[in-house]
């Protein structure tokens, strides 16, 4: 038995068996909670139009809209985890379920903008706390044997949450007011509050250790200084006090937050996983391919729109080949079926290899139509569904079962702040092509349209689509670049762990 099965046996030692007998429906259960705040996220990027005109939200509420959630989930991860960790999975999975809807019923009935950036707020400490216990969940139903095609199908549900959104999100404005995209969370809240309460096994960590509340506190502020200044960075500058203050503090606060965890008697966050080649390894590829995915969305969606015309909803339909190729791919099983053929290492350097090629597909053959973006987005697919459940399931089992919510956590982390930097170094990458060669009548625009309204003539207005054209097709070979080099890193490190590194924690 590996020592991940029998920690699963110790950590639901009041009597559920290793293989619980309903583990694929605790499984339905925690892939409705998960789908429920992936829908949120992306069904509220359509909506910005009509929140703009039904509510007179200025651009900066809009941004605060959508980054108030970001910013609370990212700061709390963390210290979500190792509550779920001490206090139970199965509670914590509940209290994020009862928060989220509650938030998001808060948000459908607001009438100002101040109220709705607070409902989203809150609705960030509950998925912060689906976040890290769904994970943490599944790597104690499941064992060893089956963990990867569970990881696999989870993280399927997180595509398919990528690509409906966009699409429920329209069909919801077309028939009624903006209100309702956050009303339909809370049938779906109460529904998976119901489930968990029912279905899913309580576990937590059997050891009992006292709760570290400087360390939690050091770790929110922190990862809450770092995500606001990645928010900020792109719209105010990377050298402005508004940026440079929250980093340097986000940044000095995380260093006290690792010293403290080194000497406290029971830390969040122990340290010594850092000394894992498995868990560095997987750690680097997350942040690599958050990083790519982060960013090439964001740079998806401009150029579809702005470079080859489509409107939001056939910009949904045509980007929804990347998340049903990844459904596909993890429903039927096919990477954890070729993970133990191939190893860790090569499914994740394989995976982001196809995903950088996606990429730069994407940057080469999609720069004038979408023929080409399309083989692009279908190797991006491919290789996110080989590599992501591998890294999560990497991460996962080079850390302690008793620890799978902390473990959790940090998985969470390193996404957002991958998918926060992507958007930020891409976007950084294409503002600076972009101002390079747009034509001097235009110079000093921020934007793709302020630019063209600029324009006198035909041809003008044909220089400034190129150059940004241009600026996306830079950045998305940027990302391609990045993405490539984590895959190497990652399977450098996994392949000298598998040559005898030591276990985690040790």
């Amino acid at each position: 038995m590996t020592a991940m099965s029998a920690g699963s046996l110790e950590s639901t030692a009041e009597g559920a068996p290793q293989r619980n007998p309903v583990r694929w429906v605790v499984l339905g259960v925690i892939c409705l909670a998960q789908l429920t705040v992936l829908l949120d996220n992306t069904v509220l990027t359509v909506a910005i139009p009509s929140l703009t005109k039904e509510m007179g939200a200025a651009t900066s509420d809009v941004q605060w809209m959508i980054n108030a959630y970001s910013l609370v989930q990212a700061g709390l991860l963390l210290t979500a985890g190792s509550a779920a960790d001490r206090y139970g999975r199965k509670k914590m999975l509940a209290v994020g379920l009862a928060l989220f809807g509650l938030g998001s019923l808060s948000a459908g009935i607001s009438e100002t903008t101040g109220q709705l950036i607070a409902a989203r707020a809150g609705m960030g400490i509950g998925g912060a706390l689906l976040m890290t216990t769904t994970l943490a969940v599944i790597v104690q139903v499941f064992d060893a044997d089956e963990r990867t095609k569970a990881i696999g199908l989870w993280g399927a549900v997180s595509s398919l949450g990528f690509a409906a959104g966009p699409l429920i999100g329209g069909a919801l404005l077309n028939h009624f007011w903006w209100g309702s995209i956050f009303l339909i969370n809370v049938p779906v809240a109460l529904l998976g509050l119901v489930a968990v309460v029912k279905l899913v096994p309580e576990s937590k960590n059997p050891s009992g250790d006292r709760p570290d509340l400087l360390g939690a506190l050091l770790s929110t502020i922190g990862m809450t200084g770092v995500t606001f200044a990645i928010i900020s960075g792109p719209e105010y500058g990377w050298t402005s006090v508004r940026v440079l203050v929250p980093a340097a503090v986000g940044a000095v606060v995380l260093a006290a937050f690792a010293l403290w965890e080194r000497r406290v008697p029971f830390p969040m966050l122990d340290m010594h996983f850092f000394r894992n080649s498995r868990f560095v390894g997987a750690v680097s590829g997350s942040i690599l391919v958050a990083f790519g995915m982060g960013g090439s969305f964001f740079l998806l969606a401009q150029h579809l729109q702005l470079v080859l015309g489509y409107d939001p909803l056939q910009t949904g339909l045509r980007m929804s080949p990347l998340a049903l190729v990844i459904v596909v791919l993890n429903l039927t099983g096919v990477g954890a079926r070729l993970l133990p053929k191939v190893g860790t290492p090569v499914a994740i350097a394989g995976g982001m290899g196809l995903l950088a090629a996606g990429l730069a597909a994407i940057a080469v053959l999609g720069a004038d139509g979408y023929g080409g973006m399309l083989v692009g987005l279908i190797l991006m697919g491919i290789g996110i569904a080989l590599s992501m459940p591998a890294m999560a399931n990497a991460i996962m089992s080079a850390i302690p079962p008793e620890k799978a919510g902390v473990g959790a956590g940090v998985n969470g982390t390193l996404q957002e702040c991958g998918n926060g930097l992507g958007v930020a170094v891409l976007g950084a990458v294409l503002n600076s092509r972009f101002a390079a060669l747009i034509p001097a009548v235009a110079a000093g625009a921020g934007s793709l349209p302020a630019a063209l309204s600029h324009a006198r003539t035909a041809s003008e207005r044909a220089a400034i689509s190129d150059a940004f054209a241009s600026g996306v097709q830079a950045s998305q070979l940027v990302g391609a670049a990045a993405v490539l080099a984590g895959g190497v890193l990652a399977a450098v490190l996994l392949r000298r762990a598998e040559r005898g590194a030591v276990p985690a924690g040790g």
